[in-house]
């Protein structure tokens, strides 16, 4: 009993002396996420988020061309190694690191369309099915907000096979068809 009072006035000690308060992990920016044409309101790319040693990367992982639009583009605009790869796979966000505040920041993202790339941070929701990346110039405020929607992980079986490889997801087995036991 008494180490329980002694462990409990350590604990109230430390809060009134300024120790921050347990708050909630954010909500982790790994996953499939879907972005919106702001004019038709469709669904314009999937992305994949991924943590790769505390650094968080993100590539293109599916597609919505409009009609007329390339159906397998390249960053022919791209000045970096991304020149002349296909935009299906493409990383655009390179460097992300998670801050002590639950924000991703220090990485970049690349617009395939002018070959650009630009400062980022990302910010995902409390509920975790948001996330809200930014692109700048210099300083935050010089800059734009994109917003993505997390995408259910039973989607990944919806990604093109060369897709599927690069994040090392099997394929789903067919219960017609069981593998075989040799």
């Amino acid at each position: 009993m008494r180490a329980k009072l002694v462990m409990a006035a350590a604990v109230l000690t430390s809060l009134a002396a300024g120790v921050p308060a347990l708050r909630a992990q954010p909500a982790p920016a790994v996953g499939l996420w879907q972005a919106m044409d702001p004019d038709t309101h469709q669904p314009s790319a999937w992305f994949y988020i991924r943590d790769d040693s505390g650094v968080f990367v993100g590539m293109i992982a599916k597609m919505f061309p409009g009609s007329g639009d390339d159906p397998n583009p390249i960053c022919d605009k791209c000045t970096d190694a991304r020149h002349n790869q296909s935009a299906l796979g493409l990383q655009i966000i390179r460097g992300m690191k998670l801050a002590p505040d639950g924000t991703y920041e220090g990485g970049t993202i690349l617009d395939p369309r002018d070959g650009k790339i630009y400062d980022a941070k990302m910010t995902v929701s409390a509920d975790g099915q948001t996330l809200t990346l930014r692109g700048y110039i210099g300083i935050s405020l010089l800059g734009r907000n994109e917003y993505w929607k997390r995408l259910p992980d039973s989607d990944l079986a919806m990604l093109d096979p060369s897709i599927k490889a690069m994040l090392h997801i099997k394929p789903a087995a067919d219960p017609k068809h069981p593998p075989s036991r040799r």
